[in-house]
């Protein structure tokens, strides 16, 4: 009877292997890693769209209506830095540095992605 139950148990855990190590190769199957990217940050009410190129260091003060967000673009990536939101979430999201990336500010409605910049 354990014996039945161990070889069900690696069954389950070989087919959720399985299934994740597709997903993960499927996560970049068809993109071009080869397009340079730029910083997307959509925000406000009327999701205003502002591109960051990301060969340029340089930090971005946007206001967004809500409150004015930081953004740094340094080494062709970009984060939110010193986010005057009360939980700061945002900051914790790090440098986004491959395509699709994305960090939110809820409190600002903003949002950064990258993304291809052509």
């Amino acid at each position: 009877m354990q014996r039945k139950k161990l070889l069900v148990n690696l069954l389950f855990a070989a087919v959720i292997l399985a299934a994740a190590a597709v997903l993960f190769w499927r996560r970049d199957a068809g993109k071009d890693t080869s397009l340079p990217l730029k910083a997307q940050l959509v925000y406000g009410d009327d999701n205003t769209v502002m591109d960051l190129p990301l060969d340029v260091d340089q930090i971005y003060d946007v206001d967004t209506g809500y409150l004015t967000v930081h953004i740094q673009v340094q080494d062709g990536a970009a984060r939110f830095i010193d986010s005057p939101c009360p939980d700061h979430i945002c900051e914790g999201y790090g440098w986004l540095t491959i395509e699709d990336q994305t960090a939110t500010c809820l409190p600002a409605r903003a949002v950064l992605t990258l993304v291809p910049a052509g």
